[in-house]
């Protein structure tokens, strides 16, 4: 992991109404470097990494991906377009076009964004997906993959941009338990590649054993954040490990997979 920040996140503030969703927050993640944020529903740890690509605008602070500043103009956000393709984004629900084909939904963005001919963008998206272990089904639709298959494929669009940072909104949330380590297991491998990566998730174990930094959100402050054996093990606020108690008990992270 190189100590080169890639994402520097000073001061962010974002409200929706009269609701301060973000409080302030400073954060900075190095190239290489995993970093699993924690919290509970509605302390904002959803909204600060859909500010990361632009999904949502904030109202003040500074916001820096790659070297370009995302700064908030009558809101739109300069260097909008130049962000996003660096940055992947995998969310809770998988997204895919439904009349596409899971080869043809991953070889969209290297034609039609980075320019690729089909024959080139099909080569890339048959290797992304014999990465995330489910080439066998590259013709097949959607609608006739599982849960885990879907989101494996979504993973694998995100990397076809050939992403410098890959955010991850509740990945597994949407999945039956049993499906949960297959896509957990393609996470791993690509921590093990060295992405960057950003996740959000309850998965504890996930957390405790991929994770280079822990950052618990609370309110929309940074509450704590520290290596996971330190977060997990000694915890510095009661608050910490209140949240962590109530949420061991519904990991699904299934154990040993490694």
């Amino acid at each position: 992991m190189s100590e080169n920040p890639i994402v520097q996140i000073t001061g962010l503030h974002k409200h929706y109404g009269p609701v301060h969703v973000l409080d302030g927050i400073d954060l900075s993640v190095n190239v290489g470097e995993v970093v699993v944020i924690l919290g509970a529903s509605g302390s904002g740890k959803s909204t600060l990494i859909r500010c990361i690509n632009g999904l949502e605008t904030y109202m003040s602070g500074q916001l820096n991906v790659d070297g370009r500043e995302l700064l908030p103009l009558h809101n739109k956000l300069r260097h909008l377009k130049a962000v996003r393709e660096e940055v992947g984004m995998v969310f809770q629900q998988f997204n895919l076009f439904p009349h596409l084909s899971v080869l043809e939904n991953v070889a969209l963005a290297p034609r039609k964004v980075r320019g690729r001919t089909a024959k080139e963008a099909e080569t890339i998206a048959m290797k992304l997906l014999e990465r995330v272990h489910i080439a066998e089904h590259a013709r097949k639709y959607p609608s006739q993959l599982s849960g885990g298959q879907q989101q494996r494929v979504a993973i694998a669009r995100s990397l076809a941009m050939e992403p410098k940072v890959l955010l991850f909104d509740e990945p597994t949330s949407a999945l039956d338990p049993e499906m949960v380590g297959e896509v957990l297991d393609v996470m791993r491998e690509l921590a093990r590649s060295g992405m960057t990566m950003l996740v959000v998730t309850h998965e504890m174990g996930f957390a405790r054993e991929v994770a280079d930094r822990v950052v618990l959100i609370h309110r929309g402050k940074i509450l704590e954040e520290g290596p996971p054996e330190q977060m997990f093990d000694h915890p510095k606020h009661e608050r910490t490990r209140t949240f962590l108690r109530s949420n061991g008990s519904r990991d699904r992270t299934p154990p040993n997979l490694v």
